[in-house]
């Protein structure tokens, strides 16, 4: 029998037990509504964070969080849509390179993407470093940009999944952001809600991400895909290092510019390496052919320029001033240039991406809150990377920023951030684990 009493509900999961899809509907929709009050849902997260919760009542509330709001309609696109979601890491830029190159093969791409919050980056703040580029098009105008280029990136629509952001507003205030079934419920009740026919994850797992070990992210990315499965989707995910920036870029006009060179054929080898293994599996999960055979199709989409091309058309039709991808001298340079040099000399043996993440925002490029303004020139370019060898004195990072002052906090940050050792740390894959089709 489903109580419907929140006290109840409350005691239920307190005690270990697991809780019915109908207990957990009654409380996403009071809650939403107004009838459960905020500390009697702080204390259901709070009983959740510490007890658990198991797939089915993973994927009840993934569920009920998707039907909070409305179900996009995506009988206005034609052809496959395929999504990536990253669940967040410092200098991640591959939405810019995957969404390109996919559409240029033919599949469509309707992605909203968040603001940039904490030490991790939005994919719509680095779009809005390209002159003109507008991410907030209507309903109409973004599903005839998808039509017409193959694909659009948004911002995210408040009318979907309304339950998770009032939800994620409290668990920010209670500490229990980091409950894997909560993480696994917020990412994928909005996924759902935009009707994707195949969804790629790329779950990160170090320093750098939310899941700062492997097994927690095997955890979340195994709940994630169930769910997915669970409601027809075809969905894999990949588990990837986040021990250590991705490419060399942090911050927006810098990690669209970095984006750009990878779509010319050059950039950094781990970026490349990721956005050709994410551009694969979305094509297999559409039913392009094997892995292998996507892998080639992806690396000749970007080597031959179509998806250069298409990422142009795209910027275009969003308003943006496309000369700026053929020419990054466009982009505006940062008024303070300061570089962090090593200590002594030896091998990078590890860096804290998070605290690198940090020092990209004390920089400028990122937010305390939403809402804030950011600098898009401010960031950092590493030029040595864990594993390096660098004598005393070298560069490691260059700071782009609009004041020394910001420019030495944010040197003293990364200078504690990275360890450098006489032993070359053990390579770590930049893959390290999939779940799913």
């Amino acid at each position: 029998m489903i109580c419907l009493d929140i006290c109840s509900v409350i005691e239920k999961k307190k005690k270990g037990l697991a809780l019915s899809g109908g207990e957990i509907d009654f409380f996403v929709k009071g809650y939403l509504d107004g009838s459960i009050q905020d500390c009697q849902a702080s204390a259901l997260l709070m009983a959740v964070c510490l007890k658990g919760m198991n797939e089915e009542e993973t994927s009840a509330l993934t569920f009920a969080i998707r039907n909070s709001g409305e179900i996009f309609d995506r009988s206005g696109i034609s052809g496959i849509i395929a999504d990536k979601h990253s669940t967040g890491g410092v200098g991640d830029k591959t939405s810019l390179i995957v969404a390109p190159t996919v559409a240029s093969l033919g599949l469509k791409v309707f992605k909203m993407s968040g603001r940039g919050l904490g030490h991790t980056g939005g994919t719509a703040d680095k779009l809005e470093a390209i002159e003109g580029f507008n991410v907030s098009l209507s309903r109409s105008e973004a599903e005839e940009t998808v039509n017409r280029t193959g694909m659009c990136i948004i911002t995210q629509n408040e009318s979907f999944a309304p339950a998770d952001k009032k939800l994620y507003a409290l668990r920010d205030v209670t500490a229990t952001v980091d409950s894997i079934p909560l993480i696994a419920s917020s990412i994928m009740g909005k996924k759902l809600a935009l009707g994707d026919d195949c969804i790629v994850l790329d779950v990160k797992a170090g320093s750098g991400a939310f899941m700062k070990n492997k097994d927690d992210a095997a955890d979340l990315a195994r709940l994630m895909v169930r769910a997915g499965k669970r409601a027809g989707r075809k969905i894999t995910a990949l588990i990837t290092d986040m021990d250590k920036p991705l490419g060399n870029a942090i911050g927006n006009s810098l990690e669209v510019i970095e984006a750009l060179d990878v779509l010319k054929g050059k950039g950094p080898g781990d970026l490349r390496k990721l956005s050709l293994e994410l551009s694969a599996h979305m094509l297999r999960l559409a039913g392009y052919g094997d892995g292998d055979y996507c892998r080639r199709l992806a690396e000749d989409a970007i080597d031959s320029g179509k998806a250069l091309e298409k990422f142009a058309e795209t910027v275009e039709a969003q308003g943006g001033r496309k000369e700026m991808l053929f020419d990054v001298s466009l982009f505006p340079g940062a008024v303070v240039r300061h570089f962090v040099k090593a200590e002594k000399s030896g091998y990078i043996y590890h860096t804290d991406a998070e605290a690198y993440g940090n020092a990209a925002k004390v920089l400028g490029a990122g937010r305390q809150k939403l809402g804030d303004m950011i600098d898009l020139s401010a960031g950092i370019t590493l030029k040595a990377k864990t594993g390096e060898f660098v004598e005393k004195g070298d560069i490691i990072a260059e700071l782009h920023t609009s004041s020394n002052e910001k420019a030495e906090q944010a040197a003293v940050i990364i200078g504690s951030a990275t360890r450098i050792s006489d032993v070359r740390p053990d390579d770590c894959p930049l893959i390290i684990g999939k779940f799913g089709d």
